[in-house]
């Protein structure tokens, strides 16, 4: 779901779309809208409040925090904020002052440091090793941490034990790394069929809607997607987070049947059914799909 990035109201289909946050790219919101990321750097000895320290490039101090930012002066006619790879950039008019941009900028001080600790979570999260395919190794489910176990057996077969929370899967002994990751896929295919196959019919009934069909998808960009004929996917992957992220997706893509487009009225038959809707994308918009396990 990009930053809950949406695609053209067509009648014939409406999706959700998945957000990596791997490339910053983002649009110049205006003074009076959030900007999207932020730089925060420890205070030099000396520094003054706020001081240029290279050609285009400033510290202000907000409170016990010291905020870098990139000045860029542009013939737009509002103060813009854009977040890239190098931090926090402001776009302003060249008859907008200085103070006149710091003050836009302490305005927007409790989104920025908001902002700031989300983006230092997900960098920190990117730093983790990435999962290991070996015997007692972690493998997120419904929110959770499953074990994965691995057993040496001329049959190959997959039992998961829901008290001990373990995933026994059995392989004969030179087995490939692929083969155990497909037959993990497969368990967790089966069962995202399964707990969207018992979702569906509940917000369904909540909406007095009914869809044609469903069935799972293994896309790159989208979390799921309706038709005008209620032709109902959802990607597999969703099986990873906690059941909350996966009710909003549902409920998602079933008020499409309401509202094919992303208008007031179509938030607003989300929010019937599933009033936390507000809470549950902005968890899914920060569950980038590059922490997730690769098959």
């Amino acid at each position: 779901m990009k930053q809950r990035r949406q695609i053209p109201p067509d009648q014939q289909q409406l999706a959700l779309q998945l957000d990596f946050f791997s490339s910053e790219s983002a649009t110049q919101p205006k003074a009076d809208q959030p900007a999207r990321e932020e730089a925060e750097l420890p205070p030099p000895p000396g520094m003054p409040t706020s001081q240029a320290s290279s050609a285009n490039k400033r510290r202000l101090q907000i409170r016990e925090h010291i905020l870098e930012y990139r000045l860029q002066r542009s013939k737009r006619r509002s103060i813009g904020f854009l977040i890239d790879d190098d931090g926090l950039r402001i776009t302003a008019p060249r008859w907008v002052t200085i103070a006149e941009i710091e003050n836009a900028i302490h305005d927007k001080q409790r989104w920025i440091f908001n902002k700031l600790s989300e983006r230092r979570e997900r960098s920190a999260r990117r730093l983790q090793p990435q999962m290991q395919w070996i015997d007692g190794t972690a493998l997120p489910y419904l929110g959770g941490d499953i074990r994965l176990r691995i057993i040496a057996a001329q049959a190959a077969g997959i039992a998961f034990d829901y008290e001990s929370r373990e995933l026994a899967v059995s392989l004969p002994p030179d087995a490939t790394e692929q083969q155990l990751k497909d037959r993990v896929q497969g368990w967790l295919q089966l069962e995202a069929k399964r707990v969207f196959g018992e979702r569906l019919p509940i917000y369904a009934k909540k909406l007095g809607v009914s869809y044609r069909s469903f069935a799972l998808s293994s896309a790159t960009t989208q979390w799921g997607s309706c038709t005008a004929d209620g032709k109902i996917r959802l990607n597999w992957r969703l099986i990873h987070f906690a059941l909350p992220l996966i009710d909003y997706v549902v409920a998602h893509e079933l008020s499409h049947l309401r509202e094919m487009n992303h208008s007031p009225r179509f938030w607003a038959t989300v929010q019937s059914i599933f009033p936390e809707f507000e809470a549950a994308k902005r968890a899914l918009r920060n569950s980038g799909t590059d922490l997730l396990p690769a098959f």
